[in-house]
């Protein structure tokens, strides 16, 4: 267990930020891998792996539910001290998560052969999304305790060894990925649907490797059975549900889309895919100052600590934003050296490079995005967060289903109203923030160095 309420917080940020990256880095080198092997079967196979990677993002929204919660309630538990409280949450949230994983597979079967087709240009890519969604299943089911077991060690300050679980877990994936996929050593080849046993044979194995141990790595929260508790249940809930929503409406704004594409043939979704997956893997660095910042956040906001509240989101929107600018820079300069390595199709290289060197101008907004966000999750109040991204359903998704009609539009024009949507959703998260800072946290003193905490 680690005291995040003492010590300096950009060290205490810049060591978390560095373990959490690196783990988020690993965790997308699944998608990297499986992309980077199916690439060699054609683009209807691109275009099938990113469509059935929209599920993944569904079932990720889904297990922040669990996770978000969990996080924020243990965190703020534990910097208040209430050792039994944060106990009880996360016994709570594992049983949470094995219903949520049980019910994926339940409804992932019957349901993602129809979605599949509802999100692919051509039944070649129809075909093969399916096949490569029904194999990863397994390892969707598994996010559920997976995130509940490791929002408890964030929580808890503790990021370096589930690092290294991870780190072992995409090993194996890597090295299972070229034998299924391709039949290397064994010349039985599946296709498309290799990469998904490959990422859920990795992430069973990961998954029992982080049981196993739990103990050792957290000496305070004790992975053990425990009944029912509906209304720890609904707490954890009413924290995370907002998340989740969040999340859910990436995964709609994601899939409008990739259903406004198809007019332009699976090219330009494949295009999309490996751009999109890029782009969600070079902010994968602020993604994790933004990750590390919400149990310092929360576990400071739980002691009382107003001060280092308001000191760990500038600490994080300075770092956040100064990441975001570089990463502006590179994909404006060089777009077309982070993507040849996936496609050898001109073509879809082309849509991936553009699409990357047009949304890069919303990269620095998203950043603060992502500051604004772990925050929320600081304070135990992520329905701001929320509305943020809801906004974009006016400020994008809308619009995009009418330019899907019309003949002139074009991609940039889908690109650029992406930028326009992501500048509004920062100011509006912006203004939230602000207004939550004063609700939490009061208002400061007046030539002090600490911040009044408000009553309630």
């Amino acid at each position: 267990m680690r005291d995040l309420t003492q010590g300096s917080i950009p060290r205490l940020l810049a060591g978390m930020a560095g373990f959490i990256g690196f783990g988020l880095i690993v965790q997308t080198l699944y998608l990297l891998v499986d992309l980077y092997f199916v690439a060699r079967l054609g683009g209807p196979a691109v275009a099938g792996v990113a469509a059935a990677g929209s599920v993944m993002l569904f079932v990720m929204a889904l297990s922040q539910a669990v996770s978000v919660g969990a996080l924020s309630l243990i965190a703020r538990a534990i910097g208040a001290r209430d050792a039994a409280g944060a106990q009880t949450v996360f016994e709570q949230a594992i049983g949470m998560a094995m219903v949520a994983g049980a019910a994926t597979l339940l409804a992932g079967y019957p349901a993602g052969g129809s979605l599949m087709t509802v999100l692919s240009a051509d039944d070649r890519t129809a075909m093969a999304a399916r096949a490569y969604l029904f194999a990863l299943l397994p390892s969707l089911a598994l996010m559920f305790p997976g995130a509940a077991l490791g929002a408890a060690l964030r929580a808890a300050g503790i990021v370096g060894a589930p690092m290294a679980i991870q780190s072992a877990t995409v090993l194996l994936n890597a090295a299972l990925a070229p034998v299924l996929v391709a039949g290397w050593g064994t010349g039985h080849p599946f296709g498309v649907a290799g990469a998904g046993f490959a990422s859920s044979g990795a992430a069973a194995i990961g998954t029992v490797a982080q049981v196993v141990l739990f103990g050792r790595l957290d000496t305070t929260l004790q992975l053990r059975a425990a009944a029912p508790r509906l209304a720890t249940w609904r707490r954890i809930a009413a924290t995370g549900l907002p998340a989740s929503g969040e999340f859910l409406l990436m995964f709609v704004i994601s899939g409008v889309v990739y259903w406004a594409l198809r007019r332009y043939g699976s090219d330009a979704q494949a295009g999309f895919g490996i751009g999109s997956r890029v782009m969600q893997s070079i902010f994968l660095p602020a993604m994790a100052v933004a990750f590390a910042a919400a149990p310092i956040a929360a576990q400071n906001h739980g002691a009382g600590r107003a001060d280092r509240v308001r000191a760990t989101f500038r600490a994080t929107a300075l770092t956040g934003s100064g990441i975001m600018l570089a990463l502006t820079f590179l994909c404006r300069l060089h777009p077309d050296l982070l993507v040849r390595v996936f496609t050898g199709n001109p073509t879809v290289a082309a849509v991936a490079s553009d699409y990357l060197r047009v949304v890069s101008w919303n990269f620095v907004a998203m950043g603060l995005v992502f500051s604004c966000s772990a925050m929320f999750q600081g304070f135990g109040n992520t329905g701001p967060a929320l509305a943020g991204t809801a906004s974009r359903l006016v400020t994008f998704v809308l619009p995009v289903i009418l330019l899907a009609h019309w003949p002139q539009a074009t991609l940039h024009d889908i690109w650029r109203l992406s930028n326009a949507s992501v500048v509004l959703q920062a100011s509006v998260s912006l203004l939230l923030l602000r207004r939550a800072f004063r609700r939490h946290l009061g208002t400061p003193v007046s030539g002090r160095g600490h911040v009044t905490e408000s009553i309630g």
